[in-house]
């Protein structure tokens, strides 16, 4: 597949990865109270009870690839357990792709090259590299906290004037997580050996260990980070939401960065979200034309 084809892959599954994800920590300002982490669940599910079963809104997209960086204008359109759309429209007001995103499906059309890919999503997977997650990309544009389950039990902390859960894996597996990620935000903390962390990660995969961390406003209770790493795949993703509206827009995030990484290549990617719209129905029309052929 041409670059093109990649940058366009990219888009649909960097902002939906199913894969699981970072800044230097200050002192930890005096004036913060420690609150319990049933506490802090308790409200930031307060402040994260809106539920939009529509979402539309024009999006500039950055990537950072491995292989250089990409910019392009696109359209997001949304419909709650149901499907996302994308449009990806550079220049001049031409479509350029395509992307269907269902739960348990990717369409994607290359209009630039006549190809197009439509598999489940293990054959997406398999083709890409990441696995797509529908509503794993929802929550990220509502600015929600990714994967968080208030049946588990986390750990509470403060950390650069703000609270922080942790998942309550073991302490060992949380040092991992720190170490295979692309900074370390563990204060006063000292890297594993080679020898112990490769043990440790072996296991992390025994045990399918996951380690989730959710960096929480003081003020608002919003969400502000998500952090994920997949011990068991050695991977990690770290989804920020950077910058959000006011109460216009229900604050949803206006700026979300999420970066993915595995040994030996990251990616990122920024999206700058403007004129959101919460009112439907969406039409997400996606025909392929006779003449495009499967992508290679």
């Amino acid at each position: 597949m041409n670059g093109t084809g990649k940058a366009i892959a990219l888009v649909a599954l960097l902002f939906a990865a199913g894969c699981k994800s970072s800044k230097p920590i200050p002192i930890i300002k005096p004036e913060l109270p420690a609150r319990s982490s049933e506490k802090l669940i308790e409200r930031l599910l307060t402040a994260h009870t809106d539920t939009f079963r529509y979402y539309s809104a024009k999006a500039s997209v950055d990537l950072e690839l491995p292989d250089g960086g990409k910019s392009f204008k696109a359209q997001i359109r949304s419909v709650r357990d149901s499907a996302a759309w994308i449009s990806v429209v550079p220049a001049l007001g031409i479509e350029v792709a395509r992307i269907l995103i269902t739960s348990d499906s990717l369409k994607l059309m290359d209009k630039v090259n006549d190809q197009f890919f439509v598999g489940d999503t293990a054959a997406a997977t398999r083709k890409f590299g990441l696995q797509p997650s529908l509503d794993l990309f929802q929550q990220a544009l509502l600015g929600r906290p990714i994967g968080l389950d208030p049946n588990e039990k986390y750990r509470s902390d403060r950390e650069d004037g703000q609270y922080v859960l942790t998942s309550k894996e073991k302490r060992r597996f949380v040092r991992a997580a720190e170490d295979i990620s692309p900074s370390d935000t563990l204060a006063r903390d000292r890297d594993m050996k080679e020898k112990r962390l490769e043990r440790t990660l072996c296991k992390a995969e025994e045990k399918e260990a996951i380690v989730l961390r959710y960096w929480i406003e003081p003020d608002s209770f919003r969400v502000s980070r998500v952090q994920i790493a997949d011990l068991m795949r050695d991977q990690t993703a770290d989804v920020r939401y950077e910058e959000r509206g006011g109460p216009d827009t229900h604050h949803l995030p206006t700026r979300i960065r999420i970066t993915l990484s595995e040994p030996g290549r990251q990616a990122s990617g920024v999206l700058d979200l403007s004129r959101i719209e919460l009112s439907g129905p969406l039409q997400m029309s996606f025909r392929i034309p006779e003449k495009f052929t499967p992508m290679p």
